[in-house]
């Protein structure tokens, strides 16, 4: 029985990561690593300052993988990508622009 869940899942991965590689699932791939790589960035910079930071890479990360994963969404027909990406994208460009709009004052936002 263990053995048939194993050929199972192994059945799957393959049929999901291998039968059908394309394009789209490639750049999909590579938005949700720009995605994940915001929050090395965040956690990164966190440790170096010894508190939670956020600095203005991870909206830049957010900003290129949620566009990348809203243009694979659109792509894919996928509504529920759309919609989250879509309102995503809205609050990360709105973010960055509270952040130049305050960087003479005080920002809770590191420039790295």
């Amino acid at each position: 029985m263990l053995i048939s869940y194993g050929q199972a899942l192994g059945d799957y991965l393959y049929d999901v990561f291998v039968a059908k590689f394309d394009f789209w699932l490639a750049f999909g791939l590579i938005a949700q690593l720009l995605f994940t790589a915001r929050f090395v960035v965040q956690w990164i910079s966190s440790e170096r300052a010894g508190q939670s930071v956020v600095p203005m890479a991870f909206w830049f990360f957010s900003i290129a993988g949620g566009m990348m994963t809203l243009v694979y969404g659109i792509a894919k027909r996928e509504p529920v990508i759309i919609l989250g990406q879509a309102a995503a994208t809205v609050i990360y460009v709105r973010n960055i622009m509270l952040i130049v709009k305050n960087r003479g004052k005080a920002s809770k936002t590191l420039s790295n």
